[in-house]
């Protein structure tokens, strides 16, 4: 009695050179299927590929899992605003706290007055 394991075939990463070589010869008129055969690839994936390169040119062509150039520079521009704002909150918050000690500040002379018995008022008082 015979056992069947499948063992699962880790995915061979192609660089984006291969790739564009590879459809570089497809558009030169190389067949497909010889292509599939030689290289081990198969035949959707080619047609991927190559519809892939005819849409977005090489960066259509990153491996699996890398970002496209567009997102990546999207990404950098948020990193990029959320340090500005992250440097606003920041002088905000020292403004905040600067007011804070100045109010405070502020009713400490304002107590202090009014237990001398003087004016709470900045201007002098007509007696």
């Amino acid at each position: 009695m015979e056992v069947s394991l499948k063992v699962a075939k880790k995915r061979e990463r192609r660089t984006a050179e291969f790739k564009e070589n590879v459809v570089q010869r497809m558009l030169a008129g190389e067949p497909v299927s010889r292509l599939s055969r030689e290289l081990k690839v198969k035949r959707s994936l080619l047609y991927r590929w190559r519809d892939a390169y005819r849409k977005e040119g090489v960066s259509g062509l990153r491996p699996i899992g890398c970002p496209k150039d567009d997102a990546v520079k999207a990404a950098k521009k948020l990193e990029a605003e959320i340090k500005v704002l992250q440097s606003k909150v920041g002088q905000q918050t020292m403004v905040i706290d600067f007011l804070r000690k100045a109010f405070r500040r502020v009713e400490e002379l304002r107590r202090q007055n009014r237990s001398n018995g003087v004016t709470a008022s900045t201007e002098k008082s007509k007696q």
